[in-house]
């Protein structure tokens, strides 16, 4: 690994605190992805996003995810692919909407929460997000967990992928997060996040059974409602220089 790219989730939040916060972070990471109103976000939010990360220079990508705001998008739900294609199509349509009118672009696709868990694992799931952004723009990146079946049915579909790690979340041996709703699945002390950040840096992290899962790490997301998010970005950054790698939004092959 030469290169890594540092991503975060924004414009999910309208409190004075998280808009601070964003405003610290965005000069910090290199890729941002807008939440485009499915679990979270709405126009205002998504412009004021997309011109911070352009005043700093990191890549804009959409965030989308199933329209449960009330449960964040974060519920675990079976729906059928066309479901799946028509969700994320109409958010990438209104962001790029709010993109165009700010003389802006969109890179990129990381979808959000339970979408991004069901697609990390179901090739139904991924197949259907994979071809909503091959039809809308096979130009675009697509964010997936690395290793998981996004990242395959992505390929298949013509798509560059970005394989995505963790180094805040606590990992299932077969290379899947534990869910929120399980205790550990958030590591929350600095000793935590940096013994697994320097695994990462390495090629693996250490599972929940105590085995390597072997992962390929494209970029490293940065939770914005992780405790003292702005201290702990500052860590990743010191780590990953100290290590040699240079931190850079990702580049699509020409």
């Amino acid at each position: 690994m030469t290169t890594i790219d540092l991503n975060s989730d924004m414009g999910e939040y309208e409190s004075d605190a998280f808009l601070t916060l964003e405003t610290q972070l965005m000069p910090l990471i290199t890729s941002v992805n807008i939440a485009c109103g499915g679990h979270a976000g709405h126009l205002h939010l998504m412009r004021r996003t997309a011109r911070l990360a352009a005043q700093h220079g990191a890549a804009i990508g959409a965030h989308p995810g199933f329209p449960d705001t009330n449960d964040f998008g974060r519920l675990d739900r079976r729906t059928r692919g066309d479901e799946v294609e028509s969700l994320v199509t109409s958010q990438l349509k209104t962001l790029v909407e709010v993109l165009t009118s700010e003389h802006l672009i969109l890179t990129h696709v990381k979808p959000h929460g339970a979408l991004y868990n069901l697609a990390a694992k179901d090739p139904a799931v991924a197949d259907a997000v994979a071809q909503a952004v091959a039809s809308f723009d096979r130009r675009l990146l697509l964010f997936a967990l690395s290793g998981s079946a996004l990242v395959d049915r992505g390929k298949s579909a013509g798509l560059t992928i970005v394989q995505e790690v963790f180094a805040d979340r606590a990992y299932r041996p077969d290379g899947t997060l534990v869910p929120r709703s399980q205790p550990g699945a958030l590591l929350e002390t600095e000793q935590d996040v940096r013994r697994q950040l320097r695994e990462i840096l390495k090629g693996y992290i250490t599972s929940t059974d105590g085995h390597p899962v072997f992962l390929q790490t494209d970029s490293l997301c940065i939770h914005t409602d992780t405790p003292h998010a702005v201290e702990f970005v500052q860590l990743v950054r010191r780590e990953i220089e100290a290590a040699g790698i240079h931190i850079v939004k990702p580049q699509h092959p020409r």
